[in-house]
């Protein structure tokens, strides 16, 4: 009597490649980003208001190196641009705003710092909520937009590894942990016409 050896069907191949491909994919779901859910443009007394919202997920690996006590610094860029079909689009307005995001050991609390504000939360998970909300931004004067014009707007929330300290800097550029992709949100706005305006 002779005995086979049992050999890997073909359908269980297939099966193997399909769960390797599926794994692959959920890891991808799961990976570190930064994504606008919403952006809203709408005026203000004296400028144009700008309203965000984004969602932030670090990843594993950043979300460590900001507890071991490195600072990421975070930078929003908008800009706002009017096509013209004979020459480059004009550039109307641009503004930038940048948060630092630390923590710190002896009071076990994360520390969210604009400019001269700080504000400290107990858990990561808070002070991304805050970082990942901007309301009533200016952005641009009132008078710097006519009512009517189509205007093409552009924001994103993005990681600067460039304000890292210098000895990090070599090792996170190019390092696929520290690589933290940030979508750009891009949408058309027209200023509606105020009532002098109509």
């Amino acid at each position: 009597m002779r005995c086979w050896k049992s050999r890997p069907s073909l359908a269980g191949w297939f099966l193997g490649l399909a769960l390797a491909a599926l794994l692959s994919i959920a890891s991808l779901a799961g990976a570190a980003e930064i994504k606008v859910k919403h952006a809203e443009i709408s005026p203000g007394e004296e400028s144009w208001l700008l309203d965000a919202e984004f969602a932030v997920d670090l990843g594993q690996r950043l979300e460590e190196v900001v507890a071991h006590g490195v600072p990421l610094y975070f930078v929003a860029e908008f800009t706002l641009t009017k096509t013209r079909w004979y020459w480059i689009d004009e550039h109307v307005a641009g503004k930038k705003q940048t948060w630092r995001l630390a923590y710190h050991a002896l009071t076990r609390q994360y520390r969210l710092s604009s400019g001269a504000l700080h504000q400290n939360f107990a858990t990561l998970e808070e002070a991304l909520g805050v970082l990942a909300r901007l309301r009533n931004w200016p952005v641009a004067d009132r008078g710097a937009l006519k009512a009517g014009e189509p205007h093409n707007a552009a924001l994103r929330l993005m990681l600067d590894l460039t304000q890292l300290p210098k000895p990090l800097q070599v090792g996170a550029i190019g390092n696929k942990d520290w690589n933290l992709p940030a979508e750009v949100k891009r949408w058309s706005f027209t200023p509606p016409a105020g009532p002098a305006e109509k």
